[in-house]
């Protein structure tokens, strides 16, 4: 199956995870959404820090802020975008050429497996074998929750509940109405 190269790419709420893949003699980066596979030209940290950036904000800033809430200081998980909950956790130091990234909200469930590897399951029931031992994978998604709960609290704390509704809210459906075309039936009098 050949993948379509994409040249800009900014992760989002179909973001499942992002791993580095050899391409010739460069490390490009295979993008897996909910419904479809992407493959780009940029190593997955160099995507995450232009998404960081494509959502107004920068890596480092990201990256100071979890530090500052948390003290975690090696393998940063990173609030991508906490208003449409983008929380994204590395396997590895950011820079390594192994390093995958993850989505927190598009993991389901997660499993040991032989050889010191991850099973895990998506949240659209797609289920893959991941070279990361299940320690790491576990610790990195527990301080990601950590980091999420955290950001919640905070602004629960300073009373921001229209930010708090925006990252909290009920998954929008389809509306039961369907779209008519409404008409002005008032008749205007003539000018004499």
């Amino acid at each position: 199956m050949k993948q379509k190269i994409i040249e800009e790419y900014e992760v989002n709420s179909s973001t499942m995870f992002i791993k580095p893949v050899e391409y010739g003699s460069k490390i490009y980066s295979q993008i897996y959404e909910a419904d479809g596979e992407f493959l780009s030209p940029y190593k997955p940290f160099d995507i995450i820090k232009h998404s960081c950036e494509y959502y107004l904000a920068d890596y480092q800033s990201r990256r100071r802020a979890t530090k500052d809430l948390t003290n975690y200081t090696r393998k940063v998980p990173i609030a991508i975008e906490p208003s449409n909950d983008i929380f994204f956790f590395p396997t590895a130091s950011p820079e390594s050429s192994v390093c995958m990234w993850f989505s927190l909200s598009q993991i389901e469930n997660h499993l040991p497996a032989p050889g010191a590897k991850t099973k895990v399951l998506f949240q659209n029931k797609q289920s893959l074998l991941f070279d990361v031992p299940f320690a790491t994978f576990n610790n990195q998604m527990e301080r990601t929750s950590h980091v999420k709960a955290k950001f919640l609290q905070r602004l629960e704390r300073k009373g921001n509940k229209k930010t708090f509704y925006l990252i909290n809210r009920p998954k929008l459906g389809k509306a039961s109405e369907t779209q008519r075309e409404y008409t002005n039936h008032s008749k205007t009098p003539n000018p004499k």
